[in-house]
């Protein structure tokens, strides 16, 4: 997908989640999805991005997948910048701090979100390179 047709299915897709109070229809339907709210590395301006989640008790993981491309996702390299971040759950909205996970954490949590969604394992034969793992812990405001 292009970086314009990108920017139209993510701005449909915000809309889509707010009006319905946190839930998507279409190939999203029924999955968990989340708001992630970074600061533009490079802009400073706040960039906001649809996107699935594994829930794991307490804990918020999202993967920087970038639908299998060789390049990751600008919001991580927005986190990698600035880890301060907000996410709307539902019809909740929250700060939270990201922590890359790495090692034989990231390895079964990408797993289980493979196992789930078998996009996420095409994704992974689609690059050379490793999909960050990230968790979004709540912070206080």
């Amino acid at each position: 997908m292009d970086a314009k047709r990108t920017l139209e299915f993510n701005a449909r897709n915000i809309a889509e989640f707010r009006a319905s109070g946190g839930t998507l229809g279409g190939a999203f339907d029924g999955a968990p999805v989340l708001l992630l709210t970074t600061v533009g590395a490079k802009s400073g301006q706040p960039r906001t991005s649809p996107m699935m989640y594994l829930p794991e008790g307490d804990r918020i993981i999202v993967f920087a997948s970038n639908e299998g491309k060789d390049n990751h996702p600008s919001w991580y390299h927005n986190l990698r910048a600035n880890p301060s971040a907000t996410v709307e759950v539902g019809t909740e909205t929250y700060p939270v701090t990201a922590t890359e996970i790495t090692g034989a954490e990231h390895d079964r949590l990408y797993a289980i979100q493979a196992e789930r969604y078998p996009g996420f394992a095409t994704y992974r034969e689609r690059t050379d390179r490793i999909i960050p793992v990230i968790e979004l812990s709540r912070t206080e405001p």
